[in-house]
């Protein structure tokens, strides 16, 4: 499992919640059994539980500790399983690792240490790397798992939003359980981490997130995996585009990206917005019973809604009736 954990397509999946703003427990299970009753994306994906996109900011330990138990009953197995372990302190990281391993999963995801200035926003990843890569290396003396990584910084292009090439080299020699490396970067930082990664002297799975670039990441090669939310909503249209891309028919993929998919995920992938129109796409297509998201996260515009559902139609994906489309938000 080990070998080849960083080479899987990963849902990051979205977690719903009641119009209070608790967990939605049967909506939750129901949004799980989406991708397992897929026999396509059964055979190359799985599931990364509790990851920002499942907005494990906002959850306490007993939360995350329940949300991931209810995606271990409704996988059982059935697709490779990795958990989101964030927390505000390190010490709650390693304890919710901890509680991750007990429960059975194949492999942890870490993401950036939240917080201050200091390891946030105005971090200087090349220059102390051990800001990440000791949270990460707690984690690790405390399970010895798989790591998949979500590496976030204040860098400079053209490597921003992620880790610059020096600290992702140095933090994944430092730690050899580090299996696969989210891209959270634009084109050019992601061509240049992906080709550093690949000269390491073992595997570190390049693995895309912003769905609004496969194609392009596909055509180049550098593409071992995935770990993207946008497969919450558009599962079907990915699959079909990677597909072709696996068979090599290059015109079918190019139709397909031209044919409305690339539109809808650019739309989504504003950075600024790209979690609330996470949720929205995937409220649209019926997946979830809406959109709500805790505070701070902000609610959506209903020009995103209407944009969201036009582009989801012009992708062919199946859709909410508009009416119940426009009333949701509101009530």
């Amino acid at each position: 499992m080990n070998k080849s954990l960083g080479d899987v397509c990963y849902a990051a999946v979205l977690l719903p919640f009641t119009p209070d703003l608790k967990v939605d427990e049967q909506a939750y299970r129901r949004f799980i059994q989406y991708f397992l009753k897929n026999e396509r994306f059964r055979a190359k994906g799985g599931l990364c539980i509790n990851p920002e996109a499942g907005e494990i900011f906002t959850l306490t330990r007993e939360e995350k500790r329940r949300v991931l138990e209810i995606a271990m009953e409704e996988n059982n197995h059935s697709v490779p399983l990795i958990a989101g372990t964030w927390a505000l302190a390190t010490s709650e990281v390693v304890d919710t690792a901890r509680d991750a391993k007990a429960m059975g999963v194949d492999g942890i995801f870490v993401t950036h240490p939240g917080g201050a200035q200091d390891i946030t926003s105005c971090w200087d990843a090349n220059q102390y790397p051990e800001v990440w890569s000791d949270q990460i290396k707690a984690q690790d003396r405390a399970v010895d798992l798989p790591i998949i990584t979500h590496p976030v910084s204040g860098s400079d292009a053209p490597f921003t939003p992620g880790l610059p090439v020096d600290a992702t080299i140095a933090i994944c020699n430092e730690i050899p359980n580090i299996v696969g490396w989210k891209m959270t970067y634009g084109y050019d930082g992601y061509r240049i981490v992906g080709k550093a990664l690949r000269k390491l002297p073992r595997r570190v799975s390049v693995m895309a997130a912003l769905a609004s670039r496969f194609h392009e990441y596909r055509a180049t090669d550098l593409f071992d995996g995935t770990l993207s939310g946008f497969w919450s909503y558009g599962m079907e249209g990915m699959l079909d585009h990677l597909q072709a891309w696996d068979e090599r028919n290059i015109d079918r993929a190019s139709d397909i990206w031209q044919g409305g998919l690339s539109q809808l995920h650019e739309y989504v992938a504003d950075m600024g917005r790209l979690h609330v129109r996470y949720k929205v796409a995937t409220w649209l297509r019926g997946l979830i019973p809406n959109p709500f998201m805790r505070p701070p996260m902000p609610a959506p515009k209903q020009v995103e809604i209407e944009t969201i559902y036009d582009l989801l139609k012009g992708a062919g994906l199946s859709v909410i009736d508009r009416k119940e489309a426009s009333l949701a938000i509101h009530r």
